[in-house]
């Protein structure tokens, strides 16, 4: 492919990078972007009310002319659950395996632009021309099937995106990761790499997928009564092994929770998910049977409050109780973060007399990671060959030690570059250097509100989840600024009225008394009389009760 004069290659995150989640990449070429993934992450504790969090895409807004699609690597929500809120602000081609794209039109069903989206199936042999840059794939492991990574044919040279990976020598669905096809790229030259670290501090190999069928399998053999499994609905291989124990124990199968009755129904629909006739059943066919012949398949692997298996533990599920005897499995890793929403829900289900296994899948054996360890990284890293490496999808942690992984295998350290969501990596002539960043960071969902909450907002729903609030109301004469009724102190999450009398009798005094001795130095600007008041209030609350609560005067004249 020709190259333009001073033209280069310019790559960079806009999420998914110093961070597990939110996974959007960028190659840019003259006057082509192509995006490599559109994923949410989960908001962290300190985000109050906030449900999900996408990458912030202005940068892609100020140039939309030249974005020319949105490649997807898989289906997993933190590589496309963004689309939906992308898609209604820049409106291009979507190009996806299969199984990805089944599970994008669901979501982009539910946000009503699936009439108005462009989207373009794709396999591991697929060729897209994206203007200047072409684009081709190669077939990956991972704990979804239909995984792909990406090589993007730039005139500067080619950039190769791994997706999320790991090399499974005995695949679930006997799809291969196409070791052939990587050391092809590698062999014709690869300018840079960009490679999935999210167990770069994991030694050797992460297990197979199929040594996990075999421990579900003896659980299932084992419990005399009702087996729970709860696990990530997308991880459609563990579903599988699921299905395949459940025939060989002689069990039915019910599923239960919005996410994985929609991926299941989906998967199974396009080839994905094998069911034996007559295994699945109702909900509500569970307890005519006997309980050592039955599996729930349920979501809330993570204890988040409103799944599915956090509501049984809480007996507060609409179709099933978990009952003493038995067996719940959480076959997942816990996120960072919500240890301690997946202990809560333990804690509950041993109350109930549920024998739980939990934890680590070495512990268990219950669990595989879906993405390679230091060795199969290694691997990847000797197969490319690139030039250049950027380690990408981890905590920075996890990039410094991606990035020694390279060195130990012969990249010179200059040639790593360690970056941050926005740094931008420049190429031209073959010379890569860090230059400059474009704007990236958090656009924060709460419900159908899309970046209208930010740090300010934040900030006030942490004071006011801390130490309340307290509405001051006065009403002023226009004429001679004497206060005609209030001040009236509404105290929420503060103090208990009732039985703080005092107190506020006192500060509605302080209020009266700041309010009078402004008035007779002829302050009457609102932003002034409001100020004075939080400021006394303010100091008054705190020496008596060690708290800061917000305080919003309400000022009005009549």
């Amino acid at each position: 492919m020709s190259k333009k004069n001073n033209e280069k290659v310019s790559i960079f995150a806009l999420g998914g990078v110093g961070e597990i989640g939110k996974n959007m990449y960028v190659v840019q070429y003259a006057n082509d972007i192509v995006v490599v993934d559109s994923g949410l992450k989960f908001p962290e504790e300190d985000m109050l009310g906030i449900d999900v969090v996408i990458p912030d895409i202005s940068y892609l807004l100020e140039h939309k002319d030249k974005v020319r699609g949105i490649i997807l690597t898989h289906g997993h929500e933190d590589h496309i659950g963004g689309l939906p809120y992308v898609l209604k602000h820049l409106n291009v081609p979507v190009y996806g395996t299969r199984l990805t794209l089944g599970l994008v039109e669901m979501k982009l069903k539910e946000a009503n632009l699936l009439g108005e989206t462009k989207r373009v199936l794709i396999d591991a042999d697929s060729v897209l021309n994206m203007g200047t840059i072409t684009a081709s794939f190669f077939r990956t492991n991972h704990s979804i099937p239909d995984s792909v990574g990406v090589a993007l044919d730039t005139p500067e040279g080619v950039v190769v995106h791994t997706g999320d990976f790991k090399f499974d020598q005995t695949p679930v669905n006997d799809q291969f990761a196409d070791m052939h096809r990587m050391a092809e790229i590698g062999s014709k030259g690869v300018l840079c790499l960009l490679s999935d670290s999210t167990n770069a501090e994991r030694p050797g190999y992460t297990g197979s997928e199929k040594s996990v069928g075999v421990e579900i399998e003896d659980v299932f053999r084992k419990a005399k009564q009702r087996v729970i499994l709860a696990t990530f609905a997308s991880n459609i291989h563990r579903i599988q092994q699921v299905f395949n124990a459940a025939e060989a124990t002689k069990r039915k199968v019910t599923v239960i929770g919005r996410s994985m009755v929609n991926v299941v129904s989906i998967a199974s629909e396009l080839g994905y998910l094998h069911i034996p006739d007559g295994m699945l059943i109702e909900p509500e066919e569970v307890n005519r049977l006997a309980g050592d012949r039955v599996v729930i398949l349920s979501t809330g692997s993570q204890g988040e409050p409103m799944s599915a298996l956090t509501r049984m533990a809480r007996n507060t599920h609409r179709k099933i109780d978990i009952l003493p005897g038995d067996t719940v499995i959480i076959s997942a890793t816990t996120i960072p973060g919500n240890e301690r929403y997946v202990g809560r829900t333990v804690d509950e289900l041993f109350r109930i007399g549920a024998d739980v296994i939990y934890g680590p899948g070495s512990k268990t054996g219950l669990h595989v990671s879906g993405h390679g360890s230091q060795e199969e990284l290694k691997l990847m890293l000797n197969l490319i060959r690139p030039k250049y490496f950027i380690p990408i999808h981890g905590e920075y942690r996890m990039l410094r030690v991606h990035g020694k992984l390279a060195e130990s295998v012969g990249i010179p350290k200059e040639d790593i570059f360690i970056v941050d969501n926005g740094d931008t990596v420049e190429i031209q002539g073959g010379v890569a250097r860090k230059v400059g960043k474009v704007q990236a960071g958090n656009i924060l969902i709460d419900g159908l509100g899309v970046g209208d909450v930010g740090n300010i907002v934040l900030r006030d729903r942490k004071l006011l989840s801390q130490d309340g609030i307290l509405v001051v109301v006065v009403t002023l004469s226009k004429q001679d600024g004497t206060i005609l009724s209030g001040p009236d102190i509404i105290s929420r999450g503060f103090v208990y009225v009732r039985e703080s009398e005092g107190l506020l009798d006192e500060a509605n005094r302080i209020v009266t008394n700041t309010l009078n001795k402004l008035m007779n130095d002829n302050v009457n600007e609102w932003a002034s009389l409001k100020t004075h008041v939080k400021d006394a209030l303010g100091r008054f609350l705190y020496e008596q009760t060690r708290r800061r609560p917000m305080i919003l005067p309400i000022i009005m004249e009549v």
